[in-house]
This record gives structure tokens, C-alpha cells and sequence, in this order.
């Protein structure tokens, strides 16, 4: 997990409060303070898919590569809550909705910058992080999300370098809720590029990531 780039510590104090806002209102769900009239199961599932279906970032200006990232929303902390007590809701939600969910995390984990690019003509990339400084450092991200036992394949990964080359990033990302194909980090075409410039994120990885992000 060192790899990862969401490893910013730096938390503002109103995040803090909305997250832990957040984590009560993800553990009703699963405990479940229902209306006596609803049964509980339902009431259950009826909250959880409209949560699934919310906007979990604010969208900024934008520019000629996508839309600038500008907050996370509540449901952003909603989702990565319900993810701890139960990581198979991965599978049920949308890619455009997990591509806002890893563009959140860069954004929370302190990137100056972080675009989402559009659902079409992207690129191959669905989010792009800028960290400014003395220099500054360019990730982009490519997310896929897959449902076991679908596989990130080792063209899946090459595309990636090649996308990467073109883009002039200091880092690529492929990110996935999935896994990665069996000795695909072997390939001689990708390990050459791990770590230093290509990071391989699979559903553990990610899933423990935004618990860290998720924390108050």
C-alpha cells in the first residue's frame, strides 16, 4: 500500500465532523431505527439503493480535460461506511459512481487538483490528480470496476503503460474492485514500470484505503 498516492494525513476539522455524521448514518442501516410500519429488510435495501445513486462529489469548473473536483459529499462518507460493514456492496455500485468515489479520494487526500474526465473521449483516463510544489506531480488513474471472477487482464495493464507514456504523468494507476489476472505483475512489459511509475490497486487495496480516508 505504500505505492498509493492517497497518503495525504492533513484532515480539515469539518471533515472529520461529516464522517463521523456519516458512519452513524451508514451503521442505521445495518442496525436499523425503522418506522414500525416498514419492515426493517426493506427499509434496509430502499435506503441503501438510493445512497448508491447520489452524487458523492461536488463538480467544479471545467477545463479541457474534464471537471474540476471541489468537496466530496456526505454520501462520499455514507458509502465508504457501508463498504466496512459489508465490502460485496462494491459490486453493486455503478462504475461512473466508483470513478467519483476514487476522484474523492484524491481530493481528500490533499491533491491540489483532481479532475474527473468525461464518461467518453477520456482518454483512458478516468481521474487526474495534481500535486503542486516545488514541481508538480501528475497521477492519472484509470478505474475498473469489475465483479469477481471478471479479471484486470495483463493488455488491460499494458494499455494503461501506454496511455501513461502518452500523457507524460509522473505516475499511472489502474485501479480496480476486482483483482488482477495471476502473474500479470510479472509480465516483463508491466513489471518494468512497477512501482516506480505504475501502481496496481486491487479491491483490498482500495477498500483499505478508503476505510483510512474514511476515518475521523
Amino acid at each position: 500500500m505504500h505505492d498509493l498516492p492517497w497518503n495525504n494525513s492533513s484532515w480539515e476539522v469539518a471533515a472529520n465532523i461529516v464522517a463521523a455524521r456519516s458512519r452513524g448514518n451508514a451503521a442505521d442501516f445495518m442496525t436499523g431505527e425503522s418506522r414500525p410500519d416498514t419492515p426493517l429488510v426493506l427499509r434496509v435495501a430502499t435506503e441503501k439503493a438510493q445512497l448508491l445513486l447520489q452524487a458523492v462529489v461536488v463538480p467544479g469548473a471545467r477545463t479541457d480535460e474534464g471537471k474540476l473536483i471541489e468537496a466530496v459529499t456526505i454520501p462520499w462518507f455514507d458509502i465508504i461506511a457501508l463498504l466496512a460493514q459489508d465490502p460485496n456492496v462494491a459490486f453493486e455500485i455503478s462504475p461512473e459512481r466508483w470513478e467519483e468515489i476514487v476522484a474523492g479520494a484524491y481530493h481528500k487526500a490533499g491533491f491540489d487538483e483532481v479532475t474527473l474526465t468525461p464518461r467518453s473521449g477520456d482518454h483512458g483516463r478516468d481521474v487526474i490528480a495534481i500535486k503542486k510544489g516545488l514541481g508538480s506531480v501528475r497521477v492519472i488513474d484509470q478505474v475498473k470496476a469489475f465483479k469477481p471472477p471478471h479479471l484486470v487482464t495483463a493488455d488491460d495493464v499494458r494499455a494503461l503503460v501506454g496511455v501513461l507514456s502518452g500523457d507524460g504523468a509522473s505516475k499511472g494507476f489502474l485501479t480496480t474492485t476486482s483483482d488482477f489476472a495471476p502473474k500479470l505483475k510479472t509480465d516483463p512489459l508491466i513489471a518494468c514500470h512497477i512501482p516506480a511509475r505504475l501502481g496496481l490497486v486491487n479491491g483490498t487495496m482500495l477498500l483499505e484505503r478508503l476505510q483510512e480516508l474514511g476515518k475521523a
